[in-house]
């Protein structure tokens, strides 16, 4: 434990170079639900707590949500609600990313019913919607393969995200996918867009015409 707050921590940071964060553990924002998932992690408050010392600090950030494990219909929207209400307030989050519980080597493994793709489309289409004050909406490939993740982009989401150099958590659940570069620019137009790779922050680097 250390005496340091929250906000002389993340101020440290900043001051350090770091400009952004992930928004990641935001799975269920509702305590009932974190207590079983992720009884571990920061409880709602605390996590929403650290996204609004960040904004206030100049620190955009991101925000995830696992659904599809224990939690209720209105427990989603309550998760979407606290992110709707925080961006409100404080206008810094420039994504957001939903994302199916994977139940591979959990402890709910064969206790709930696996999200299907077209739940994960319904409810990427119902952020959109939803959460008409945060710009970016991100669709994830990785939980739900590129297939998939090209018809995201006509149910609300203008971002594929990254081709990542390295990832752990759905790994961990047994789901691998894996996208090249050019995979990407690829889905992108097939799917009728056209493929620009960003930058964290969301500013271009080039445009591929």
């Amino acid at each position: 434990m250390s005496d340091v707050s929250v906000r002389d921590t993340l101020a440290r940071l900043h001051a350090a170079g770091l400009d952004s964060l992930p928004g990641g553990g935001a799975e269920i924002l509702v305590d009932r639900v974190r207590q079983q998932v992720a009884p571990k992690k920061a409880r709602t408050e605390p996590w929403l707590g650290v996204m609004r010392e960040a904004h206030g600090l100049g620190m955009a950030t991101t925000a995830t949500m696992m659904f599809g494990s224990v939690e209720t219909l209105e427990e989603r929207v309550e998760h979407l609600r606290r992110i709707r209400d925080l961006q409100d307030e404080t206008g810094g989050f420039r994504a957001f990313i939903p994302w199916t519980f994977q139940e591979g080597n959990t402890a709910l493994e064969g206790t709930v019913p696996p999200a299907t793709a077209v739940e994960y489309l319904v409810t990427l289409g119902v952020s959109r919607l939803y959460l008409d004050n945060v710009r970016n909406i991100q669709a994830s490939w990785v939980t739900q393969g590129l297939a998939v993740g090209q018809v995201a982009l006509h149910f609300g989401a203008n971002d594929l995200g990254s081709t990542m150099i390295e990832e752990n958590v759905v790994a961990a659940a047994g789901v691998s996918f894996k996208v090249a570069a050019g995979d990407l620019v690829a889905a992108i137009r097939a799917a009728g867009f056209v493929p620009a790779q960003r930058r964290t922050d969301y500013t271009l680097v080039r445009v591929f015409e």
